[in-house]
């Protein structure tokens, strides 16, 4: 199972995810951070050319996952701490050094994190804080991703592909509970590469935990095995979700969705505003 994060190095941004319990980065967001190089692809193919025992190795310690793009999920190489302190033997950068020494501390934390799962939840929840998240929406947020864990864990005992068949349940649960799915709902909010999540509020945030929570209740209630059966199970859990919205919506008279998000007031606001 993968999840993906991003890291930040010297205002650099670094993707990576979590892969097999370890951290996996980013190939080429390692070399554009390291070589301000315009063409990262390019940098690496003439790197491999020039190094032949890393180009003989390559294949071995990089391998394509999915991480999130301006264009949607898509599959790019990523290498593990040990593939990227070869990588950066071969980058003749004054960068180099302390890059090495920002990557051994993450590899010391995600360690930390394994002994010690609610270190993660703790960097996490002031990670939030730190980016002007309130409080109450921390709680609501930190929640949902125990939800969402939780479910992950279920399709994987019930026999559910990862990465793509993963995001198709999530689109179904997506769609039932709000008439979109995360793609639709990023644009509807005006996001590129943001974790659409981090950028709702409140009842959203409430919604995609009744629909995510009722699939996983649905799934064991039917003993659901298997993608089409456990699709069936999404469909479903997203559609309680999705009764309850339109019945507020109803009773209230305001929608639940709104093309509200944080990307103007991080860090130093923590109210919302429409864009």
């Amino acid at each position: 199972m993968t999840n993906i994060h991003l890291a930040i190095f010297k205002g650099k941004k670094i993707r990576r995810t979590i892969y097999n319990n370890e951290w996996w980065f980013v190939v080429e967001d390692i070399v554009f951070a390291l070589t301000d190089t315009a063409n990262p692809k390019d940098y690496i193919n003439k790197m491999r050319r020039r190094d032949n025992e890393l180009n003989k190795g390559y294949g071995q310690f990089v391998h394509t996952l999915f991480i999130d793009t301006p264009g949607g999920r898509q599959q790019m190489n990523c290498a593990n701490t040990e593939g990227i302190f070869r990588i950066i033997q071969s980058i003749p950068s004054l960068k180099a050094e302390p890059f090495k020494r920002w990557l051994a501390r993450v590899g010391y934390e995600r360690v930390q994190e394994i002994e010690d799962p609610e270190l993660a939840t703790k960097r996490t929840r002031m990670l939030y804080k730190l980016k002007g998240y309130p409080d109450s929406w921390i709680e609501k947020r930190m929640r949902g991703i125990a939800i969402r864990e939780e479910l992950t864990d279920e399709w994987k005992q019930r026999h559910v592909g990862e990465d793509r068949e993963y995001a198709i349940l999530t689109a179904e649960i997506s769609k039932a509970t709000f008439d979109m799915t995360p793609s639709e709902y990023k644009k509807f909010k005006g996001l590129e590469r943001q974790n659409l999540r981090d950028h709702m509020d409140d009842l959203e945030l409430i919604f995609s935990m009744l629909g995510e929570a009722s699939t996983t209740k649905i799934t064991r209630a039917k003993q659901a095995q298997g993608f089409t059966e456990n699709k069936r199970a999404a469909q479903a859990g997203g559609t309680v979700a999705g009764n309850a919205r339109k019945e507020l919506e109803k009773k209230s008279g305001e929608k639940v969705s709104t093309p509200q998000n944080y990307l103007h007031q991080l860090p130093q606001q923590k109210s919302f505003k429409k864009k």
